[in-house]
């Protein structure tokens, strides 16, 4: 009767964690895939009116391969003489705007930040002794500096809860 009641409980364990592992094993993949489908979705609409106009009915697929081709080809001609000029052009257009410049300037942030390596702004993460003595603290390096004697000094950027954005430099 003790040896059941202990293989029950033991049972009962292994249950619970293999359940436990399954959830974090299938939820992540299971969201990932959500969220490709959804973005996959969200993309080949945008042109579904189009070759519908043109076709007469929707055909999946095509509107996320031709906007995959458009920006794409934006990517060929923004890296040439020309595009960089009209680049230029046009985010200096969007300066003068108040809410585009907000918008255009934070989305091409995270989109560098992403995309682009050495942009995070970033250059390291270290825990640095603060706010005071025996505590640490995680903080990111955003620039290198020396002083007059040639020291080299660092610019640490420690964020905040719950605003990671802010914090203490």
């Amino acid at each position: 009767m003790k040896h059941l009641k202990a293989l029950r409980a033991w049972l009962g364990r292994k249950l619970v964690k293999q359940f436990v592992t399954g959830i974090i094993t299938v939820v992540p993949i299971g969201a990932t895939i959500l969220i490709l489908i959804w973005i996959f979705n969200a993309i080949d609409s945008i042109l579904q009116p189009v070759i519908t106009a043109i076709c007469g009915h929707t055909i999946t697929g095509v509107g996320f391969g031709v906007t995959i081709a458009l920006i794409y080809l934006a990517g060929v001609v923004a890296s040439n003489v020309i595009g960089k000029y009209l680049v230029l052009y046009i985010e200096s257009a969007s300066r003068s705007i108040p809410v585009v410049s907000l918008l255009y300037k934070g989305i091409k942030e995270v989109i560098e930040s992403i995309l682009v390596p050495g942009k995070t702004g970033f250059l390291e993460v270290v825990l640095i002794e603060f706010p005071r003595k025996g505590i640490k603290a995680i903080g990111f390096v955003t620039s290198e500096l020396c002083d007059e004697t040639g020291k080299k000094m660092y610019t640490v950027l420690i964020p905040t809860a719950p605003n990671p954005t802010s914090g203490f430099l």
